[in-house]
């Protein structure tokens, strides 16, 4: 039993006894693709906002900060304590949010999108895994939530 009354078994169970990992099975998949998307939309933020940064900054500023919140959901993915599964349900929440906020955006206005961002709608540029990630991400910290002894 951990210290939060929290007890882990089976396939969930850390082989040393310690609470279930997000990082095992599926969840490695997903640590894999949140930390893919943490580079490569710093990355693209980083060179949008050093080259060109007049010409869209809204579009870069939103690229910026979905790589922030790319590497807070692969941080708190990793770890395995109980504060970073509820960081991590809150940074695959806004990220749910923000694709889905921007991706309505940018298709009603994309006059004020002239540049695409990791989100402009929904994803498309990336094959609309921005818009599945978060969903996957919530449904597997859901699924992986530690059963509470009564």
């Amino acid at each position: 039993m951990a210290d939060d009354g929290s007890t882990a078994t089976g396939a969930d169970a850390d082989p040393r006894g310690r609470r279930p990992t997000l990082r095992s099975g599926p969840g490695r998949v997903l640590v894999a693709v949140y930390a893919v998307f943490a580079l490569s939309a710093g990355a693209r933020a980083l060179v949008q906002v050093l080259t060109d940064f007049s010409a869209a900054p809204l579009a870069y500023l939103l690229s910026a900060f979905a790589a922030a919140v790319y590497v807070v959901a692969t941080v708190a993915l990793v770890r395995s304590s109980e504060r970073s599964r509820r960081v991590a349900l809150v940074s695959v929440g806004v990220e749910l949010v923000g694709v889905v906020t921007v991706g309505l955006l940018s298709v009603e206005d994309p006059v004020a999108f002239p540049d695409a961002t990791v989100w402009s709608g929904f994803g498309a540029g990336y094959g609309y895994v921005p818009l599945v990630l978060p969903v996957l991400g919530l449904w597997w910290l859901v699924s992986q939530r530690p059963r509470r002894v009564v």
